[in-house]
């Protein structure tokens, strides 16, 4: 009978325990959080956090707080997510979610759909704060659209929005929040510790004016943080516009003036060009300058080695993409020079092919039939499928 009470004792000083040691973050999958959460008719709390960042185990005994513990053990489901973890990393390209920085607080409601989000300072006020806010449908994340339609325009709130945007990987909204915040912005203050971290965190375009004086008026930036860092900052930036959908839109000029901003920065020349060299062709074939799009991959060439499949890949590129035939004499002269070098007859019987191509848009028929029909003896010799070398004779005859 006394070990019975005894037992009876220690479960309940453990349950007791259990419910005063802080946020009880929940092990089982998210599916089955959001399953508790559904039948508990509560939102969810979701850390994302890494165990080999400091900042996040920092944050331990703030969740141990008993007040904290208190606050979301009796409003929220809680877990936590490893941001290593390949169900994670599912879980975050489902739902459209980028992580700027660990640890990064989610609240979904009961249904899963995001209502809020937060990068907290480690105090229990704080971290209490972003859980209140997450449960006032007036001024959580998910009614910021609403809150900027109706006119809010504070630096503070087009921060968080900007940020919002981000995460949930609204490029387009980001671009317009933060345009909207740099243009409230007095010219004085763009190099200010907060303007600095805004560019750190949620610029994404080249046009926008806080970056547009960043990039000339680098010396500004250099001195408080330090050259590497401001050319990481730029680079990430400049990149992130090149490769956009806005950025496929882009004329050659303004490619040309990012390869030279990376320049600028510190990124060395040929690295800059290597990574301008597609956007730049294919703003010249939108254009119809194919010339310029030859000349362009013709210096690129020059100043590389190339190996076969490189060769290939250009020359293809040019005989889909190219608006016209200027390009032809050069591109031919590309394939010519490859063929000698390779010794594959699969390979060769692709070069000849892609010649026989380069020919037909060049007008020159002859000489098209001849590499055609060389293409079909190698492709015959590698033992391939030889149906697009008759149709191509074919078209050539």
């Amino acid at each position: 009978m006394k070990i019975l009470s005894l037992v009876v004792i220690v479960v309940w000083l453990t349950i007791g325990l259990a419910v005063g040691q802080g946020v009880q973050f929940r092990k089982e999958p998210l599916t089955a959080v959001l399953s508790a959460a559904r039948k508990a008719k509560k939102p969810v709390f979701v850390e994302v956090y890494s165990e080999t960042c400091h900042v996040c185990q920092s944050f331990i005994p703030t969740f141990a707080n008993k007040t904290v513990g208190k606050f979301y053990n009796t409003r929220f489901i809680s877990t936590k997510i490893d941001i290593s973890d390949k169900s994670t990393i599912a879980f975050l390209d489902k739902n459209r979610l980028f992580v700027p920085s660990l640890p990064l607080f989610l609240y979904f409601n009961a249904q899963g759909d995001l209502i809020h989000l937060a990068m907290s300072n480690n105090s229990t006020d704080e971290v209490i704060r972003h859980g209140t806010t997450a449960l006032n449908p007036e001024i959580r994340s998910s009614a910021m659209r609403k809150r900027f339609e109706d006119g809010e325009r504070s630096p503070n709130f087009l921060i968080d929005y900007g940020m919002y945007a981000r995460v949930t990987r609204d490029t387009v909204t980001n671009i317009r929040v933060m345009n909207e915040y740099a243009t409230r912005q007095a010219a004085n203050t763009y190099a200010n510790p907060t303007n600095w971290l805004v560019l750190q965190k949620l610029i994404l375009d080249v046009d926008n004016p806080l970056f547009q004086y960043m990039i000339g008026h680098l010396d500004q930036f250099i001195k408080p943080n330090g050259a590497e860092l401001v050319k990481t900052v730029a680079e990430n930036i400049l990149m992130s516009s090149l490769y956009s959908s806005r950025g496929n839109q882009y004329p050659a000029a303004k490619i040309i003036t990012i390869r030279n901003q990376l320049q600028q920065v510190g990124i060395d020349g040929r690295v800059a060009s290597n990574r301008t060299l597609l956007p730049e062709i294919n703003a010249y074939f939108r254009a119809g300058q194919a010339t310029k799009a030859a000349s362009r991959m013709d210096d690129h060439i020059a100043q590389n080695q190339f190996s076969t499949p490189e060769y290939l890949y250009v020359i293809r590129l040019f005989n889909r993409k190219s608006p016209d035939a200027s390009d032809a004499p050069t591109v031919a002269r590309w394939a010519n020079k490859a063929i000698p070098q390779v010794k594959s007859p699969a390979e060769q019987a692709d070069l000849y092919f892609e010649l026989a191509e380069v020919y037909r848009r060049g007008g020159k028929t002859a000489e098209g039939l001849k590499a055609a029909q060389k293409a079909l003896e190698m492709a015959k010799a590698a033992k391939i499928d030889t149906k697009r070398n008759t149709e191509q004779i074919g078209r050539l005859k």
